[in-house]
């Protein structure tokens, strides 16, 4: 192999000609890559940068299929989604003062109200059942408006009124439900309604299995789209496995 000092140098660079520039903001194609590789930067930042280039562009707007973050992402702007989203561990919003987690039944986590220096944390009750409520005060002529935003939403024929004497002990029952957008509450007794509701109500999209066979929740009938799961140091997970083996294992 010959010696660096041996090879053939040019006398004299002689830069490419490039003709005319074109500054056009033009489509990027080409093969879509499958590796996460960091974004690289095309200027080095050289105060003798040729004042005959084009203008320099920045990415205003992109678009891209997967995106993988290792640390954070930071901005004081708002993000849009379409779809649903998936996180694994928990969300934070008010500056992190609230947290919303998928991590035993569904706790979130916020400032206490009245006691300083506490914090209040709540979780979501779970039942074999897609549903929503709503609840408030039944109105003096004992005709209850059902949210709006329910038609369509839930079945009418499958709906669970629950009635609270407010005062004094009051005859009340449900008389009849219209077309699922109006309650009709009337008091046996003839007296004024004073009252409170609870209302709960399946959802038409409700088709949840609550029972299936199967080793873990891969197994579920249909495939789990729209669900998410996160087992918090396998706590879930190994809580389950312990149960198949004390119980369900052993020999009769």
């Amino acid at each position: 192999m010959p010696a660096a000092s041996d090879k053939k140098v040019d006398d004299e660079f002689v830069p490419r000609n490039t003709k005319d520039n074109n500054c056009n903001d033009k489509f990027m194609g080409g093969t879509k890559s499958i590796r996460y590789d960091y974004i690289g930067k095309t200027t080095t930042g050289d105060d003798n940068y040729p004042e005959d280039a084009c203008d320099l562009l920045y990415h205003g707007n992109a678009q891209i299929d997967n995106l993988q973050v290792n640390t954070e992402i930071n901005g004081t702007g708002k993000i849009d989604i379409d779809g649903a989203g998936f996180f694994g561990g928990n969300v934070t919003s008010n500056n992190g003062s609230h947290i919303l987690s998928n991590k035993k039944n569904l706790p979130f986590d916020m400032p206490h109200p009245n006691k300083k220096g506490w914090r209040l944390r709540h979780v979501c009750i779970e039942g074999p059942e897609i549903a929503v409520y709503c609840r408030g005060k039944v109105p003096g002529d004992g005709i209850i408006h059902l949210p709006s935003f329910w038609d369509g939403l839930v079945n009418p024929e499958d709906m669970t009124v629950s009635l609270t004497p407010i005062g004094t002990w009051q005859e009340l029952f449900v008389k009849e439900i219209i077309w699922g957008k109006k309650i009709v509450v009337r008091n046996n007794a003839g007296g004024p309604i004073n009252a409170d509701y609870y209302i709960v109500a399946r959802r038409l999209d409700d088709d949840l299995v609550v029972e299936y066979e199967g080793d873990s929740h891969e197994d579920y009938p249909g495939g789990n789209e729209g669900y998410s799961f996160n087992f918090e140091h396998n706590y879930v997970k190994n809580l389950i496995q312990e149960t198949i083996r004390n119980h369900l294992d052993k020999d009769p």
